[in-house]
Order: structure tokens, then sequence, then C-alpha cells
């Protein structure tokens, strides 16, 4: 039984890893390196109490650093425990640190990489997430992508082979929940679901008092799920939630909580990536404070809208109706099925 040492350190790759855990399961022996790169209770330990995957082999602990020594402390354990387990490929996600050190590890030791999620591009190099998932590829060996565009975004860049169009494994888990009932209709209703977490959003003073002005003042409650990073921020800016009256602040969630929460609402307002996704999946109307996206799929029929510069617009675009809506955009929710049987390909031809 070959052995496979999956490497996992934040929120998404958290959601990522539990279906195709119980798919690798199956026929690998599979080591997880949990990296420890967000390590708030509500970020990490309850994805493996809801989600009931194993416990991981490895914790690392390794958040609250600067972007070049955790990546540098990551990659110095990671190999430590590589020479040790001797896997016989590192399985990564995403495109975060603990994505990049996995990565170079393996490359470094000549040991196969395969990356899920791989080929997306925002191509905003100011973001630390591009870099990382650029880099990743380019040292990877399998490439496990969730649409056609990650296919072409991959060709241009000359990487061409072992590339796998597998769906997206964050949808495999929004029908998990559907199917194990933990998908909920709530009894609070008329409200906008807010999570913003970004530098560029929180991290500057003006720019955080005028995301705030503006969930104040839309025609519902904005239920903010506030990040350690903003709460500290706004804590720094002297910006108290009491002079907000039509925002509710909420400690993050656990996933469940989180997917009830877009479930339930009448949109969503965010700046992260996968949640793009999941409003998609359940047919929410999705604003993304950012300028671009990755996933340029939610774009089309205004499922989703990118608003940036002129905040004043969100009260009225989220009020508009989305087109069609187009059911298989990232696959069918079988990608972590998909992502087995290729790896079981993958070894049983070399």
């Amino acid at each position: 039984m070959q052995k496979i040492l999956a490497i996992i350190g934040a929120r998404p790759q958290f959601i990522k890893h539990a279906p195709v855990e119980l798919e690798l399961r199956q026929e690998f022996n599979l080591v997880t390196i949990h990296t420890g790169q967000h390590y708030d209770d509500n970020m990490s330990k309850v994805f493996f109490d809801e989600l009931k995957i194993n416990k991981p082999e490895y914790l690392l602990e390794l958040g609250g650093m600067s972007h070049g020594k955790q990546t540098g402390m990551m990659m110095m354990q990671i190999e430590d425990i590589v020479l040790d387990e001797e896997p016989d490929a590192i399985l990564i996600y995403g495109d975060t640190n603990s994505t990049l050190a996995g990565a170079l590890v393996g490359a470094k030791l000549h040991i196969p990489v395969f990356h899920i999620e791989a080929g997306l591009r925002s191509f905003n190099k100011s973001m630390p997430e591009e870099i990382n998932r650029v880099l990743a590829d380019h040292i990877s060996d399998m490439f496990f992508i969730p649409s056609e565009t990650a296919r072409t975004n991959l060709h241009k860049e000359g990487v061409k082979n072992n590339i796998f169009n597998v769906g997206d494994v964050m949808y495999d888990m929004i029908l998990l929940a559907r199917k194990t009932g933990l998908m909920k209709n709530s009894d609070q209703s008329g409200y906008y679901y807010v999570t913003l977490h970004r530098p560029y959003n929180v991290d500057i003073e003006p720019r955080l008092t005028e995301i705030l002005k503006m969930l104040n003042s839309l025609d519902k409650i904005a239920i903010f799920a506030i990040h350690p990073r903003t709460r500290k921020k706004m804590e720094k800016f002297d910006l108290k939630t009491s002079d907000y009256s039509n925002i509710k602040f909420i400690d993050p969630v656990s996933y469940f909580e989180n997917i009830n929460y877009i479930y339930n609402c009448n949109g969503l307002i965010t700046d992260s990536g996968g949640m793009q996704k999941e409003a998609y999946w359940l047919k929410k109307k999705c604003i993304t404070v950012r300028p671009e996206t990755e996933w340029i799929e939610t774009l089309e029929n205004k499922w989703n809208t990118l608003v940036f510069d002129d905040l004043k617009k969100i009260g009225n675009i989220i009020n508009i109706q989305p087109g069609e809506y187009k059911e298989d955009v990232y696959g069918n929710g079988n990608a972590s099925e998909k992502i087995r049987l290729e790896i079981m390909k993958y070894f049983k031809n070399k």
C-alpha cells in the first residue's frame, strides 16, 4: 500500500481534505501533517470534530509568523517528517504557505507532488496566494483542476501533462452537508452574510471604516463573522462595534455553521475565495470585495460581482437577481473519487 503524505493548515484546506481523506484511505496509507497555519479553534480543530476526519499524525503549530519565516519553518519541519516517513507522494491543496512549503520539500527530495486545486490564477502578484499557487504548480507532478479555465492557465505557462479536470472537492462537501442533514433552514432570515479578512480591506483604517459604513447602510442587517485579524484591526483603529447598529458582529463560526449562514442569507459579501463558490452552489448572490477573482465562472450571469473601488454600489448590486444558473460549472460533486482513481492509475503505471 503506497503512502501519501497530505499537508493541510488553513481553513479551506480542512474542507477540501475531508472528502479526499475518506476516499484515499480506501486504497492508500494516508499520513496527514497539520501545519497549524490557522490555529484558532473555530478555524481548525472544529473541522476535525465536525467533518469526522482523523486527527493529523503531525501538528506543527506554525501560525502567527511572517510569510517568509513561516514558509521556511514549515519546510524544515516537513522535510524532517518526509525523511522519516518516506512517503511515495506528497499531496497539497490550494495556495497557502503550507502548500508551497510542501511542494518545495517534495521537489528537493524528488518525491512526486500532487496538487489539488491546481491551475487557478488571479493574475495579481501582490497576493501571496498567487505566488504560492504559481510556484507550486511548476514543481508539481499531478494537477487536479476544478475547471477548464485552470487547464488553459497551465497550458499558457507550459504545463501540459498529468492534468485532470476532476471538479471541485469543496462541492463534494456541500453535497455531503445536504446528505447528512447538516444544512438546515434557519429561523433567522432577512440578512446579508459578511466575511472580510484580506489586508487591503481591513489593514487600512479609512478602507475598513468605509466598509463598515457601507454595511451599516444596507437595507437588511449584516451578520459579520469577524475574522480575528479584522477584530484586531478594529481595536487598533478604535472602531467600536456598538457604533454600527445594522451590523451584527459574531465570532468566526465552524464550517457547517458557515454553510448554514450562506444557505439562509439574502446575499453574501466576502473577500474569501472558497465562499464565492459556496454561494454559487447554494444559489446565493455574491458580492466579492476584491478587484479580481480566481473563480471567474461564478461571474457569469451575475451570480458573483466584483466590487472594489466604489463600495456604495453594493447596496444596489446585491439586490439584482442573477440570470441562468449552470449546475456543473465545477463538476458533479465526485471530485474526490476521481482523484483517488487517477492516483491509483499513476502508481500502477510507474
